[in-house]
């Protein structure tokens, strides 16, 4: 036998390349077992999945909600999202072919399951949230509330605001007037005698006269858009998707959806979580922990996020939920400490007496009536102008043609008072929140490279999020029980047939008897 420098391959030819057994495509230790197993545990029907499609020609019957489920999740677990590059893969990867039993379905069919599927797929996101409840790997305490911004499947050229929809109107509206005066000048020439050796023609005016109309046209289509923009009461016009919307925060723009999650504290799985279409996140805090209450199932929930979700409105209501926030609230009187001037937040009140009390030590006193200031109904405290007008402190506090001093009061504002309180020593939670709420957006928008969808509409566009979410869950959970224990737990899960088949003869013999 000669001696090889280097390995040697086996050659081509050979009859028998791969295992006999498509078993044997892939180790038992794979985890590519797990989304089997997983899949294997769950009630699809009960889920909502749809047996919808084929794809495998006239008379065939369709394929397996099961077998397209488990090709999303690995296809989602493994960076693969296209309904086409799917479809090679199961031709050609070992551990599809080994997965779906060499079943390769068509994009179309891989595309339209995802489509039809995405009530089911926010499901099946929900089932696994119950799982790791099961196996203890959620805390049930804390949770860290973040949002992000991902692109959607449109540009932002696409999107229309009612700014720039009124700004192209006005351009418009000039380029008709330029052309007008422009139609003057080549009627006043023609009416004027035409000089000697000229015979006075041209064609300037038709090219002018078309120009005019297809401004009128591009006119008529802008003052439609203005109309059903004031019709539904939005701000944003798109002409791709209907639901996507340009999001602008610090700086960066995106055309997209702002994702909201909720994070346990145990082990930084993602227990509740909403795709919206508003930039802000100040009305997302109360729904957002609410949601992740009674998806841990507990009474009590600390929920902890950044100054963006502060909102007076949703303190309350978490409050009232039994839900424990800590918002930290944005500064608003850097500028008139750089001016030197009182502030709000220097007036004291006095719960006793109702009445607050100025710097100087005066009293300002509620006056009759209720200020109506975004939805939150405010008493007006006031000053005395003697106490004004006498006080050394007038020119830090009032303008030279302001009387007294006005501080307005929400009707709720205790609740402000004691969330002041807690916020006093929260810096641990807040650079908790940091580390809760940053991992698993870090890792699928670094790692995974899920910075956009690829579907369009908010139902679709929540599908193909808990398809994200499922998939972070499920290799975090793998992660952190390892392959053995957590297949152990899926076959406890997985429902036994046998015993269910009997059962429901028995009941029927039973009947029958009966």
């Amino acid at each position: 036998m000669p001696n090889h420098r280097f390995k040697a391959g086996v050659s081509r030819d050979q009859p028998s390349f791969l295992p006999p057994r498509v078993e044997d495509y892939v180790e038992r230790d794979n985890p590519v077992r797990v989304i089997e197993a997983f899949v294997a545990a769950l009630d699809l029907e009960k889920l909502g999945f749809r047996h919808d499609g084929s794809g495998g020609g006239a008379g065939q019957p369709p394929y397996d909600p099961a077998d397209l489920l488990k090709l999303y999740l690995y296809g989602y677990t493994n960076r693969i999202r296209s309904s086409r590059s799917l479809e090679r893969e199961a031709g050609r990867n070992l551990e599809l072919i080994w997965l779906l039993k060499r079943l390769v379905p068509g994009y179309r069919t891989i595309a339209k399951f995802r489509k039809d599927n995405w009530k089911a797929l926010r499901a099946a996101n929900r089932e696994f949230v119950l799982v790791v409840r099961e196996l203890g790997l959620v805390g049930g305490e804390v949770v860290a509330i973040d949002g992000a911004f991902f692109d959607g499947n449109a540009s932002k050229a696409s999107i229309k605001t009612q700014r720039t929809l009124a700004k192209r109107l006005a351009e418009i509206d000039r380029e008709i007037a330029a052309y007008g005066a422009t139609l003057e000048a080549n009627d006043r020439a023609e009416a004027a005698p035409a000089p000697a050796g000229r015979d006075g023609g041209g064609g300037d005016g038709e090219d002018v006269t078309q120009k005019v109309a297809a401004l009128m046209a591009k006119r008529a289509n802008v003052q439609a858009d203005l109309a059903r923009l004031e019709e539904s009461g939005e701000r944003q016009l798109s002409q791709t998707d209907a639901d996507a919307r340009l999001l602008s925060k610090n700086g960066q723009v995106v055309a997209g959806y702002n994702v909201q999650i909720a994070v346990d504290d145990k082990h930084k799985l993602i227990v509740a979580s909403e795709v919206v279409n508003d930039g802000n996140d100040t009305g997302q805090l109360h729904e957002m922990a609410k949601a992740a209450k009674d998806a841990l199932g507990v009474e009590t929930l600390t929920a902890l996020a950044d100054t963006g979700y502060y909102n007076g409105n949703a303190l309350k209501a978490c409050e009232e939920d039994g839900i424990v926030a800590y918002v930290p609230q944005a500064k608003r009187t850097a500028r008139l400490q750089a001016q030197d001037r009182m502030s709000h937040e220097e007036f004291a009140y006095e719960a006793t007496a109702n009445v607050y009390r100025c710097p100087a030590g005066k009293l300002l006193s509620p006056t009759e009536g209720r200020k109506i200031n975004g939805g939150r109904s405010e008493i007006r405290y006031v000053s005395r102008k003697a106490d004004c007008d006498a006080c050394a402190l007038r020119a830090r506090c009032l303008s030279a043609k302001t009387p007294t001093r006005t501080v307005y009061r929400w009707e709720h504002e205790a609740v402000l008072e004691r969330h002041r309180a807690r916020m006093t020593d929260a810096k641990a939670q807040m650079r908790r929140r940091a580390e809760l709420a940053e991992h698993p957006f870090g890792t699928l928008k670094c790692r995974a490279g899920y910075r956009h969808f690829l579907v369009r509409g908010f139902d679709k566009v929540r599908g193909e999020w808990s398809l994200m979410a499922l998939c972070y869950n499920l290799t975090r959970v793998l992660s952190i029980l390892g392959l053995d224990r957590f297949m152990a737990y899926l076959a406890k899960r997985r429902p036994n047939w046998t015993i269910l088949l009997v059962t429901v003869l028995a009941v029927i013999v039973d009947r029958l008897q009966t």
